[in-house]
This record gives structure tokens, sequence and C-alpha cells, in this order.
């Protein structure tokens, strides 16, 4: 079993070693920020007066910033990585347990454990109310106890959900599992983008940070794949082993510098430099760059989002949050199996694996490209993408209903629309086939990376913490009210609601998301700064 679980640890360490790390970025923007007070050192100039196009000095010769990134070895930033993103792993399996669980626990020679329709439902969204009280809960810890101790904790939760649940005897039993994982996974949604985030510098954060979505999903055909072959309570168990290797690797490596800063602790900070960035670059020269940013960080206040620096990007935070769930991705992976089952897969958790290998693939796509392409760019595609999938679903919602039903939401769902086999069910598998790998390319990700990078540091526990909490309840509406949906605007007018969610998407991502590809935290946060 743990031979098992260990091949899907691996999508991270062969994502990084696969990535070329030559240098392509002669492009970047600065990789650390404003300075408001000019250093003692006359080699000091403000890296957002640097041409970003060739970030050379006068005469010609390599800035600092090329000469320090050129020295970086970024090996034990891969281990941290690795370390902090088993906590989205473990967010995976929960996810994805449920698929496999339920079909199970609906025959359960049990009565005391047999779910019927809507506890069966119940069984699987109550997930999403325990990660809204974890994102709210994550982000007070995040600011009180710091990024590392808060991840360490959330594994207690994971390992206490899934040993619930093993042990079950009656149905709160699983409900209470399934309600203390979601709460661990909205403390793990909030905690590790910001800890890669900050742990990061500005050359790889785009491909580390994409790794959240990239594990999450991994974590997700884990479940599926190993549901294929194990009993409810044994895939519980299977479920348990990546929380409890978060804990264990945790402990070896550092918080992050920008926390270690704040908490006036220098000396922990260059050590945990010294660790991320290796011996051989001057690790002193980035502290004081992060420090003169945390040194302008006053305490949060209610009185500060009347600030533009504040209130910009924690609206674009909240709206991306909101848009990423609005775009329906949620109820067309809940409409997934009867879709297959009308294209004549007799199979349907063959083809839970089919979707999740999907996402799998364009996520990592998407981590590879993304230091490369920009953020902006994807987001547009994987809007268009999406926008273009659910117009073609709901024209065969159009065809395979022609006029509106009376009938309930549940028939709607569950009667077969067309005769198995039927050419048009194939477009209603490849229409879903590239929502997945549009939003896996886009939409799954970034907005969970662009999260961790918008806001000040002083605001990075509170908004982001607002973040998850919106995040999770459109997840938990957008689950429970589809049904509903579905028979208000008909099948098609559903679908054809989510197509335009979707251009909306894009039109707000092209007015409104900045680029933040190649720049430094302290540069993106001054981007909010200057006046429009």
């Amino acid at each position: 079993m743990i031979c098992f679980s260990c091949c899907f640890f691996l999508p991270l360490p062969l994502l990084i070693i696969s990535r070329d790390l030559r240098d392509n970025f002669r492009s970047l923007s600065v990789f650390f920020g404003a300075q408001p007070k000019r250093m003692a050192s006359e080699e000091y100039r403000p890296l957002l007066d640097a041409n970003p196009e060739t970030e050379l000095n006068a005469a010609g010769r390599p800035s600092q910033l090329e000469i320090y990134l050129s020295k970086v070895q970024n090996h034990n930033l891969y281990l941290a990585t690795f370390a902090a993103v088993l906590g989205p792993l473990s967010f995976g399996f929960v996810l994805g347990y449920s698929s496999p669980a339920i079909p199970s626990l609906k025959q359960s020679h049990n009565p005391e454990l047999r779910l019927d329709d809507t506890q069966a439902s119940w069984f699987g969204s109550v997930v999403t109310l325990g990660a809204a009280a974890g994102g709210t809960l994550g982000g007070y810890m995040v600011d009180k106890i710091g990024r590392k101790l808060s991840l360490m904790l959330c594994a207690v939760p994971y390992v206490f959900g899934f040993l619930i649940i093993i042990s079950a005897q009656n149905i709160w039993m699983l409900y209470l599992g399934r309600l203390l994982c979601g709460l661990a996974s909205g403390v793990t949604s909030l905690v590790v983008p910001i800890y890669i985030s900050e742990t990061s510098h500005s050359k790889i954060r785009g491909v580390l940070g994409s790794c959240v979505q990239l594990m999450v999903v991994t974590g997700i055909l884990g479940a599926y794949l190993a549901g294929m072959a194990l009993e409810w309570r044994w895939l519980a168990v299977l479920c348990s082993i990546p929380p409890c290797f978060l804990l264990g690797l945790m402990a070896f490596v550092p918080e992050t510098p920008r926390f270690l800063l704040r908490q006036n602790q220098q000396s922990e900070a260059i050590a945990a430099l010294q660790f991320l960035r290796g011996p051989l670059v001057d690790h002193e020269w980035e502290c004081r760059e992060i420090e003169a940013n945390v040194n302008e960080q006053q305490e949060m206040s209610i009185a500060e989002f009347k600030n533009p620096s504040i209130y910009k990007p924690f609206l674009i935070g909240v709206a991306m949050m909101f848009f990423q769930q609005a775009s329906g991705i949620n109820a067309l992976m809940f409409y997934a199996e009867t879709i297959f089952e009308d294209a004549n897969f007799k199979n349907s958790s063959a083809a839970t694996v089919i979707v999740g290998s999907i996402q799998v693939i364009f996520t990592a796509t998407a981590a590879l490209i993304i230091d490369k392409t920009g953020r902006k760019i994807l987001l547009v595609i994987s809007g268009m993408i999406m926008a273009a999938s659910a117009t073609v679903f709901g024209i065969y919602f159009r065809i395979a209903v022609p006029s509106p039903s009376n009938s309930s939401h549940l028939q709607l769902l569950n009667t077969p629309l067309m005769e198995e086999g039927h050419p048009l069910a194939w477009l209603a598998v490849l229409s879903m086939s590239f929502f997945i790998m549009g939003f896996a390319l886009g939409w799954g990700p970034i907005p969970w990376l662009v999260m961790s990078e918008i806001f000040p540091l002083r605001a990075r526990g509170i908004a982001s913490g607002a973040c998850v909490l919106t995040n999770w309840l459109m997840a938990f509406l957008v689950t429970k009210e589809f049904h509903d949906l579905m028979v208000l605007l008909t099948p098609y007018g559903t679908f054809w609601l989510f197509s335009s969610t979707c251009l909306l998407n894009v039109l707000f991502t092209i007015v409104c998301v900045p680029e933040t590809k190649g720049k430094s935290l302290e540069e993106i946060e001054a981007h909010f700064h200057r006046p429009r």
C-alpha cells in the first residue's frame, strides 16, 4: 500500500527535474521590490527603475540581481516545496475519496452505515463546509503562528478525520470524519500557496506555485485508482498516509523568511535563506531587500481596506475565486458519470480515471509553461476554451432535451438522454473533456497562485482567508443548487449560463488581473501603490 501511495508523490519531482532551468528569463521584471530608503551601498538602485528587458548596469555587465540568481541553488527549495505540497495531495485524496466510497456505502450490509441519495450528497458536500471554516481559521493561524506550523498542525485533522471514517459505526461518524478532513483542506488551500510564494524566487515561483493544483488533481486521481481495488475503509487508510509524511517532512524545512522578518527574527530569516538558496549567494542582500518592505508594513485593521493597495488586490482575489467556481466546473464533474454512460462507457470507474488523467496532464502542462507565457494569457485561453466547451455542451442538451421538462431534477440527471453509443453522446464527451482541459490550463491552478502573490504581507492572512472562504462557499452552493438550476433554466440554459460566466472570466482577466510573471512579491505590492 505504501509503495502504491508513493507513486503519487512522483509528479512534483518529475516536473521539477524535467523543467528547463536555463536562463530564458531576460524579460524578468524585478526580483526584489522597491526600496523606499536608499541603502548605504552606492551600488544599490531601486529594481523597479531597472530596465526589465536587460537588467544590465550602465557598463553592460550583469546586474546584481542576475548575479544573485545565477548562484542560487534550488534543490532545498524543491525539497521544501515537495514537503508543503503533500498538503494539497492530502486535500486531493479527500476530494477524490467520496467518488469510489459512496457506491460501496450505498450497498453497505450495515444499515447504520448505508447511505441513501440525500445522505450521499451530504457525505460528498460536507467537505466544502469544513473547508470554508478551515479557510477562515487558516487566515488567522497563518499570521499568528506562522506558515510552517499552520501547515504541520493541519495534518492532525486530516489523520483524525480518516481515522474516524475508518472506525465509523454510523453515518454521523462518517460526516464528522469528512468535516474534519474538510477543515484541514481549507487550511491547506490557504497556507500552502502562501508558503510556496514566500519561499520561492520570481524565476520559478510560477511553476512551484502551480504544483499546488497539480498535487490536488494527482490526489484525486490517486483516490480514483485506489478505489477500484480497495474497500472504503482501506481506501481511508491509504488516504491517511500523505498527511503523515506532511507532518514529518515539514519538521525539516524552515519557516518563510518574510514571516520571520515580520517577527523581527533576522538571524533566523538569514538561516532560512541559506537553506533555500544555497551557500553561494549573498543572503544578507536578499534579506535587506525583503526587510525594507517588511519595515513599511503596519498592523492590519479594517480601516486599511480603504487603501487601494489593500482593497484592489482583495477584490481581484475574491472575484477570481468566485469566477473559478461560477464557471460550473463542479457541476460538470457531477454530471460526468452520466455523460460517459450515454457515450456507452459501461465502466464508470474507468471514466472517472480518464477525467482525472486529463486534469493531471494539463495541470502539469500549465505548470511547465506558466513562467514563460505568464498568468494572464493562460487565464484568457483557459476561459475561452471553457466558454466554447460549455456552449457546445448546451447545444448537446438542447438537442437531447428539445423542450422544457417538468420532471424532477433527479430524472434530468439520471435518465439517459440518448441511446447508448449515439454520435451526439460523443459530442458531450468531447466538450466535457475540452472544458476540463481548459480549466486545468488556467482557471484551476492560477487563481490560487495569484492569491498568494498579490496581497501585501500584513493583509496576506486575512485576505487569503476571505478568498478561500469565497471559493468553498461557492463550491458548496454550486454543488447543492445545481439540481434546481437544471430544472429552473433547463439543462441547456444552465450550461449556456456557465458559458456566459466563462466569457466574463475572460473580460475580467483582461481588464483587472495584473501580470505577475517574473516579479518579486514586493514589486507586485508596489504595483497596487501606483496611481491609476
